[in-house]
């Protein structure tokens, strides 16, 4: 059925791109024929006083330079177009700054869309510059205004693919509404810059600016949307002689009060209500040379921080969550390096710092009560980073986490327990640009270290390190390209600390059908391996990857990185054609054709999978989008939780999504899927809903409702062992989730806001129909499980007990797996930048638990929650103020 309709979709596919072949080749000479040369522009030392940063440019000094700009096209919607409006702009500097005034020219200056938002939303109208003050054609420093004054700022790296937003520079902009459209005028201090001490300077200086109202984004050197690669096509910037490379050195201190209210435990003296505390601490930025900057920080507090999503898993693996948290989002991608492009896998993953306390205290005997910190505790981090003028880009982490000491008491006597040992991360990554940054190579090396004198302990590595190196080589203009990478682990210590590696969630090497792992008891350390190849095409109406990768069943990363899952090959390849230009209804038009394959180490095939997707931005800014997956009969090493590999039928999904105008004040997005596995052994119903309003421009509301309903009739639920024969349990669940995220941002001036996010979230659980796993991977469905039946399974207080053999006794037991968890929480935050760079937090944090959806009532009832425990608050207010020296 599958070959059948792969084969559909591709002659349709073939057929549909055959009969467009006259009109591609005209519509690309088309696009080409609209690329300009390389412009220009050059700019001229400031001469006298400096002009005043107030948005309407009058000053005498702006008189030094001519206006630059003009002539922009549009990047769409229709690519190569002359813009609807036209943009101007002037550029100065002297030793310390970039002085840079938009002219902005609006027909219809009423409609210009003031948007307010936090720093970095790109709300309205707005013009941007970007900046390869490098000049290395790869990287470049982005700033934007908004026309209600709101700043964005993002660092650009690997050539366009990445812009990193949470770059947050010292830079003034000042912005005004006047009868021929809008101005902006902005300072930017070098010492925000990078760039090489010679006498000399062309730096990569490209304009690009949002027509709100319609959609259109314009650029000053026109870069087709369908190129490849972004910061090697800038126009350039002249005349700029003199300047030297300014030594930055900022420092911000802080200063958090925090007040706790939780629920109250009798006789319990660490749940005594309440709880307050000071604390300090120190961020600092150091320019040590022109090329190298030393971040710091020092008993860092991220209090005002947004919390995780709630979720509930019912996996054999971990959780990914992103990073939140400032001092590490800033710069990540310096040191990033997936070791996939089809997951969270990574050799870095930096929650690991910082992270939940992986012990747990040993709790003998009545009266006895303990408390530990959530978070491990970082005494002190430093990010050193540079890039020098022959392309060449490193980075270095090094970071310190206390030893957590989980705190007991009984009657009042006290002891401690260490529940994290001392733990010092390495983490370096480098880069070389070769050939005009066609080639890339890099290498990244990291190193856990840890510290453990608890024998409660020991079954963590004494040292993990993990290491790789990459390359992408481009050609034919940087249409194609060929990217590969290679990366081991090597982790070390007790035999206990390799046993329980071995029988991890991410090799379970004890599987009695493992034919190339087995646990080996004697193993003082452990070594694995990884690697990806792709080959592809990145610009063009029609693009594509083929590729294949590997993670042997030893690699582990999970001590500074992220891995999911080992025993992996795969092999994919994908297919977009893109219609970036306006035609028929469509603004523009994207579809895809994928298909992937996956084995273990044994040879066997584990997955099979194909899948079809489309994109299309209607001429009404509407949205849409929706896919078809197609998969076969799959193979699961780690569902049985160390048991054999399991065999599931297989399925189909299918997802859809639409969206309203987000111009007008409300916008709606509808976005339903469905999955159906084969033998009807799983069937999911997910609905995820989108509100956003708008009352003004200084006001945003958005509501986030999603639905989802499962029955699954092969979930793992427990191990028992009869006979010395281990047993595999599966169960019927019927699941039902809700969750909605609540947000609202009020803007009382660009540079003070208050934010509040909230979510409630409930999860519930029947199980039924208890059945044991008999041949896992029997050719035919019913063949590889048993239904217990009612006289094998008996129900006592919250466990259930299985009479294998009807003898009238229990040979073994397993909890009762029903769960039914509901939990809110929320974050308001009033944010007030009081001069750039140093700001003043109010931070309220809520927590409430619960319970959720009681299978009694009406179907309203059942979707409810029951808060019955007193909600846990925190108030704090952080002060920070940064010194520029």
């Amino acid at each position: 059925m599958i070959s059948r309709v792969l084969i559909l979709i591709i002659l349709v596919t073939g057929y549909s791109l055959y009969g467009q072949t006259d009109s591609i080749k005209a519509k690309l000479d088309s696009i080409k024929a609209r690329i300009d040369p390389i412009k220009t522009y050059t700019t001229a030392e400031l001469k006298g006083e400096a002009p005043k940063i107030d948005g309407l440019g009058n000053d005498p000094a702006w008189e030094q330079v001519t206006w630059g700009g003009g002539g922009f096209r549009q990047k769409m919607p229709d690519a190569g177009a002359v813009a609807s409006v036209e943009t101007y702009f002037k550029v100065l500097y002297d030793a310390k700054n970039l002085y840079i005034l938009f002219r902005c020219l609006d027909p219809e200056p009423s409609k210009i869309v003031s948007r307010m938002s936090r720093r970095d939303g790109f709300e309205g109208d707005w013009v941007e510059v970007n900046i390869d003050s490098y000049a290395d054609k790869r990287t470049a420093f982005s700033f934007t205004s908004s026309v209600s004054g709101v700043k964005g700022d993002e660092y650009v790296s690997n050539n366009g693919e990445v812009w990193d937003a949470s770059w947050d520079p010292i830079w003034y902009l000042k912005t005004s509404i006047n009868s021929e459209g809008w101005m902006a005028e902005l300072r930017i201090p070098l010492s925000q810059l990078r760039f090489p001490d010679k006498p000399e300077h062309v730096w990569g200086f490209q304009v690009q600016r949002l027509l709100f109202r319609k959609q259109e984004m314009s650029n000053w050197q026109f870069i087709p949307p369908t190129s490849n690669g972004w910061v090697h096509r800038f126009p350039e910037l002249h005349g700029i002689k003199g300047i030297r490379p300014q030594k930055q050195l900022e420092i911000q201190p802080y200063i958090v009060a925090k007040t706790e209210t939780f629920q109250k435990e009798e006789n319990n003296p660490f749940a005594t209500g309440a709880s307050s505390s000071v604390d300090v601490g120190l961020d600092a930025k150091i320019g040590i040379t022109s090329d190298i900057t030393l971040d710091l920080t020092v008993n860092p507090d991220f209090g005002q921080v947004e919390a995780d999503p709630s979720r509930v898993n019912l996996t054999a693996f971990e959780l990914f969550f992103q990073e939140r948290r400032p001092f590490f989002i800033e710069g990540s991608h310096t040191l990033n390096f997936p070791i996939s492009d089809m997951s969270s896998d990574n050799l870095f993953y930096s929650r690991r710092i910082g992270r939940r306390p992986q012990g747990e205290p040993d709790i003998v005997g009545p009266n006895v009560f303990s408390t530990s910190k959530s978070r491990t505790t970082i005494l002190g981090a430093a990010k050193l980073t540079g890039k020098n003028k022959k392309g060449f880009s490193w980075g270095i982490l090094e970071s310190v986490t206390n030893p957590e000491k989980a705190t007991l008491d009984s009657l009042g006597e006290r002891s401690y327990q260490t529940i994290e040992p001392l733990t010092n991360y390495f983490v370096a990554r480098a880069q070389q640009d070769i050939h005009k940054g066609n080639t890339l190579i890099g290498a990244m090396f990291t190193a856990t270290n840890r510290k453990i004198v608890d024998q409660r302990l020991t079954w963590l590595p004494d040292n993990a390190y993990s290491g790789g190196v990459d390359f992408t080589h481009n050609w034919h203009e940087r249409k194609y390209y060929f990217a590969g990478k290679v990366f081991m682990s090597h982790i070390s210590g007790s035999a206990e600390s390799m046993i329980t590696s071995q029988r991890a969630s991410e090799r379970f090497f004890q599987r009695p059908d493992n034919n190339h792992a087995e646990v080996d008891s004697t193993l003082k350390s452990l070594t694995g391996s990884g690697g990806q190849f792709v080959i592809g095409k990145r610009s063009g109406r029609i693009t594509f990857d083929l590729g294949g990768s590997w993670l042997s069943p030893q690699l582990e990363l999970n001590d500074v990185g992220f891995l999911l899952q080992t025993d992996k090959i795969n092999q994919w390849s994908w297919v977009q054609y893109r219609i970036p230009n306006p035609k028929g209804i469509a603004r523009s038009q994207r579809y895809g054709v994928y298909e992937n394959l996956g084995m273990d180490f044994d040879g066997r095939t584990t997955s099979r999978t194909y899948s079809t997707d489309a994109f299309v931005e209607l001429k009404n800014f509407w949205f849409m989008a929706g896919g078809i997956t197609l998969s076969g009969q799959s193979i699961s090493n780690a569902d049985l939780r160390g048991g054999p590999a399991i065999q599931y039928p297989g399925s189909s999904s299918y997802w859809f999504y639409l969206s309203t105008d987000r111009r007008k004040k409300l916008q709606v997005g509808v976005g339903p899927s469905w999955f159906v596995g084969d033998n009807d052994y799983l069937r999911t119903n997910d609905l995820d809903l989108e509100f956003t309003y708008r009352p003004s421009n200084a006001l945003n509301f958005s509501v986030n409702p999603s639905f989802s309903h499962s029955r699954n009739h092969l979930q793992y639920v427990a191990t028992g062992s009869v006979d010395g024969e281990d047993r595999y349990v599966l169960g019927e669940i019927e699941q039902a989730t809700f969750r909605v995220s609540l947000r609202m941002t009020y803007m009382l001036t660009p540079n003070l806001s208050i934010q509040y996010w909230g979510q409630p979230f409930g999860t519930a659980g029947t199980y039924s129909n208890f059945k044991q796993v008999t041949d896992s991977r029997a050719a035919e469905y019913g063949n590889r499980f048993a239904l217990l039946a009612p006289s094998q399974i008996n129900p006592i207080g919250d466990s259930y007990h299985v009479d294998q053999y009807n003898r009238g006794a229990s040979d073994y037991s397993f909890d009762k797996p029903d769960f039914n968890f509901g939990q809110f929480r929320s974050n308001m935050v009033m944010r007030w930048e009081y001069i750039p760079g140093s700001t003043l937090f109010l931070v309220w944090t809520q927590e409430m638990n619960g319970a959720f959806y009681d299978r009694k009532g009406s179907e309203w009832d059942r979707y409810s929650f029951d808060f019955n425990t007193q909600a846990h608050n925190i108030f704090l207010i952080k002060y920070t103020y940064r010194f520029v020296l």
